[in-house]
């Protein structure tokens, strides 16, 4: 296995400049500023904000209510902080803590659970590998796994070291499963559609899995020019954020880059595009990517609910479908979405080289 640069240590080596692969293309750059600066403004559209205490409430009207206001931000913004989420806040801590000690031991402890890309060993502690044609980085280190269900996680492959790590981690996952189920109820009501439908449509409670990416952003002495995480839009159905109360999201909305706020003990909520499929583009997989700073390492724990590889067939739901509204998607497994992305981004890429 070839040893990997790991962003960590070139941040820490004391480098004023970063290495070239690490810049962002010129018409990428227009759009970079500062993180703080952009966290402060107040004016212009800013991520919805929804409370979920009553998104089970026996009075229906209050229900209907918190349904309504989840339905509008999916339909309109694809992204949103949840408060009220029903996960306890000392829970989310623990998560965070462990987490971050793992991310402070020494380097070779951590390489201990070095993923192993390129012979498909994608679980563990790792690094972006330049594979696309321009050899172009993003700014993070991270650690991958999958967390639930419980019996297809492989354990041998979670950090030891800190010990509450597997316990938290794993109670974590179990409340977020019970989330995205809540979640998954309240947006199918909100389509008009049986309570279960959405759920069922990308694996139900047997087959959805869900994957944690914790993302590590080192600080970065040239924050102007880098990314810790490109544009992209998430494959997932949905994703569940915690992050270290430093700002870092940007959400492209209405033709704008829009940083989100930190907002205490929320959880980010995105669509992504295996909720969008289904609904025929009616809820929103938003492009975003990740700043990066100078002054504070940023670090946040995504959790994906994706469906099984090949189990299911995507495609927009019949009752989705009109003739005013014909299906913008053609039927693809999960795993045959990821590719037809990957091939689309190579083509891009090409194209962009050639303007260079």
């Amino acid at each position: 296995m070839v040893a990997v640069e790991r962003v960590e240590s070139l941040a820490e080596s004391g480098i004023k400049s970063i290495p070239k692969e690490y810049i962002r293309p010129k018409e990428e750059l227009e759009s970079i500023n500062d993180v703080f600066q952009e966290e402060k403004k107040e004016d212009g559209p800013q991520v919805p904000t929804i409370d979920l205490q009553n998104i089970e409430s026996e009075d229906e009207e209050t229900r209907e209510k918190c349904v309504e206001e989840l339905k509008k931000a999916a339909l309109d913004w694809g992204v949103m902080h949840l408060i009220n989420h029903g996960i306890p806040v000392d829970l989310m801590e623990r998560v965070k803590k462990s987490g971050q000690e793992f991310f402070g031991l020494p380097a070779e402890e951590k390489e201990k659970y070095a993923n192993d890309q390129a012979s498909g060993k994608i679980q563990g502690y790792g690094s972006k590998l330049a594979n696309n044609a321009s050899g172009q980085l993003e700014w993070e280190d991270y650690f991958f796994h999958l967390v639930y269900p419980q019996d297809k996680r492989d354990l041998s492959l979670w950090p030891k070291t800190p010990t509450d790590y597997i316990e938290a981690t794993s109670e974590y996952a179990k409340c977020l499963r019970s989330l995205a189920t809540k979640v998954f109820k309240a947006l199918s009501i909100g389509l008009g559609l049986e309570p279960h439908r959405l759920e069922k449509q990308v694996g139900g409670l047997e087959d959805l899995l869900l994957q944690m990416k914790i993302n590590y952003y080192p600080k970065c002495p040239q924050p102007e020019l880098a990314l810790g995480v490109e544009a992209h839009t998430d494959v997932s159905a949905l994703t569940f954020i915690l992050h270290n109360m430093v700002p870092g999201l940007q959400l492209f909305y209405e033709g704008k880059w829009v940083t989100a706020k930190c907002v205490p003990d929320s959880i980010i909520m995105h669509i992504g595009d295996t909720l969008e499929i289904p609904s025929n583009g009616k809820f929103k997989s938003i492009l975003h990517r990740g700043l990066v700073n100078k002054e504070k390492v940023r670090v946040s724990w995504a959790v994906f609910c994706e469906p099984p590889k090949d189990k299911i067939v995507l495609k927009p739901l019949p009752e989705m479908v009109s003739v005013e509204s014909p299906a913008k998607f053609p039927p693809r497994t999960f795993a045959q979405h990821i590719e037809h992305k990957l091939f689309r981004k190579e083509q891009e890429e090409l194209v962009s080289e050639k303007k260079a």
